[in-house]
């Protein structure tokens, strides 16, 4: 799970970059950011909670 948290936040940083460089017109450019943001958001949130401490693993 945490690799696919890390592989996430990648693909995301993936999509805005190429979004920015790649399309002209500022629709759909804002539209592709707003979409990686939304996976690196998914990838961080998953990140985080495998990262976690379950409370009966911590006993």
């Amino acid at each position: 799970m945490k690799l696919a948290a890390f592989l996430l936040l990648v693909a995301g940083w993936a999509i805005v970059v190429s979004a920015v460089a790649l399309l002209p017109s500022a629709g759909p450019r804002a539209a592709f950011v707003l979409a990686g943001v939304a996976v690196e958001l998914l990838g961080l949130g998953l990140a985080v909670r495998s990262h976690l401490v379950l409370e009966a693993e911590g006993e």
